[in-house]
């Protein structure tokens, strides 16, 4: 109950902190095409990059309005054109990223041109996109002169000369005068959502000498030192997302195996969100689902198992805390020595037949969840079947492969890749990742694989990769 009420109380805070804006009319006035279909896409939150606002068709001199809810407000937006060019022609798409404050927006739009500022712009007074463009021109003019500047000092091979040590004054000075303008620029336009987008252009202090691994470290170590944690409309940058994949990249550059891999990503995933809990709860929040869809992709458990105390902090605002609480109760049923899940499997006669019931003379069944689509998935079946094709491994186990794809596109692709794989036993599951069977097994990302005792039905062993699947058989 304590923590349900001190949940309630942060959730109060922000709403009073962050204040709810009003719906935005977003008015569009279309010309140089027939007729186009418009779609609204956020960058960031749930749902992102899928169209959470349609008109279904305007046509040229025909003007439309979304209504932009105040719950997506303010944010990052893709707004799409799906045009014609003349009545019966097939759609052609376009596309462009904006902004959206608190400002009602009208825009004229030529989605032949929808990036070009002479044939598609806002009303006169528009303020977000207008101080964007106005930013990233001066930005970039600053910036590169600090770029030059970098790149000798990195690339000159005598870091003792006094031409080195004049240049690497001269960068650190330069340096502090380029965040002292950001710092004035953020102060100056504080109330305007774009502004929260100029931090991420920040540079701080980078050791430039030493070796590549000193600087890295070095880089690594003051990498968060300039970002505003406490400024919860962080979250709703889609910027944020792209510096810290930068970030996690610096951690991937070190990899040499999958192992050291997940441990390296596991560490940046502490170190990242240790950082956002002294900053917004909504930040926080945001920073345990980044690390969570990223372990989740590359399934990661020692990833997902770190983000554990974490859900029981009350300051934790996480958008998939009931996922991540679901995905860690099973992966604490689902082990060694456990009973495999249950699920119904169609025979080449067309009976239905359990899979605990599947007679075989096998020692294993082998179930693996795959989409034909995955790329980690084309990079295992590339191993995998091969190693199958052995007859040792044919006779002491049958792989029961379970397709997660949905889309069109998706089965298309594993009608054509069930040929490739004759000797395995092939179903796809209805609704995907949502499947009965998916859930069952707590699946959330592809491929998995799951080691089962033929005639217990007990799991063996969940391994990862080919190598240890072979290990757990012997």
């Amino acid at each position: 109950m304590k923590k349900s009420i001190l949940s309630v109380i942060v959730i109060l805070l922000i709403i009073s902190e962050w204040g709810i804006a009003e719906n935005v009319n977003l008015k569009i006035h279309l010309s140089g095409v027939y007729s186009s279909k418009i779609s609204l896409l956020p960058l960031s939150g749930s749902g992102a990059l899928k169209p959470f606002i349609e008109h279904p068709s305007i046509k040229s001199g025909e003007s439309a309005v979304l209504v932009v809810p105040k719950d997506r407000l303010p944010g990052q937006f893709v707004l799409r054109f799906d045009y014609v060019e003349k009545e019966g022609a097939t759609p052609y798409p376009s596309e462009r990223y904006f902004f959206i404050g608190s400002q009602d927006l009208e825009m004229w739009v030529k989605p032949k041109a929808v990036n070009n500022p002479d044939s598609t712009y806002f009303q006169k007074g528009e303020k977000e996109n207008a101080l964007f463009a106005k930013f990233s021109q001066e930005n970039g003019k600053r910036k590169n002169q600090l770029s030059l500047l970098q790149n000798f000092l990195m690339n000159y091979d005598q870091p003792k000369s006094k031409l080195y040590q004049i240049g690497n004054e001269e960068y650190e000075v330069r340096r502090k005068e380029y965040n002292q303008w950001l710092t004035s620029q953020i102060k100056e336009h504080q109330d305007a959502f774009v502004s929260r987008t100029f931090q991420f252009q920040f540079v701080p202090p980078f050791e430039l000498k030493g070796s590549e691994k000193d600087r890295l470290d070095n880089l690594v170590d003051h990498y968060f030192d300039l970002i505003d944690f406490k400024d919860p409309l962080l979250a709703k940058t889609s910027d944020l997302k792209d510096w810290m994949n930068s970030y996690v990249n610096l951690y991937g550059t070190r990899a040499s195996n999958v192992a050291l891999r997940d441990s390296l990503f596991t560490l940046a995933g502490k170190r990242s969100i240790e950082k956002a809990k002294l900053g917004h709860p909504l930040v926080y929040g945001w920073m345990v689902d980044y690390f969570y869809a990223g372990f989740e992709s590359f399934n990661i458990t020692q990833g997902m198992q770190m983000l554990k105390p974490y859900l029981d902090d009350p300051y934790c605002l996480t958008n998939k805390r009931q996922a991540i609480e679901v995905r860690l109760k099973g992966m604490e049923t689902l082990v060694p020595s456990s009973l495999a899940p249950d699920f119904p499997w169609k025979l080449n006669s067309g009976k239905i037949i359990q899979f605990h019931d599947f007679k075989t003379e096998a020692k294993y069944k082998l179930v693996l969840f795959w989409s034909a689509d995955c790329q980690h998935c084309k990079e295992l079946m590339a191993k995998l079947y091969p190693w199958y094709q052995n007859p040792v491994y044919r006779d002491m186990m049958d792989v029961f492969a379970i397709s997660l794809d949905e889309t069109d596109t998706e089965i298309s692709a594993w009608n054509k890749a069930v040929a490739d794989y004759p000797a395995l036993k092939h179903k796809r599951a209805e609704k995907g990742i949502r499947s009965p069977e998916a859930t069952a097994y707590f699946v959330l990302a592809t491929p998995t694989l799951i080691l089962v005792d033929a005639k217990t039905n007990k799991i063996v062993a969940l391994p990862e990769t080919v190598e240890q699947l072979e290990k757990e058989m012997k």
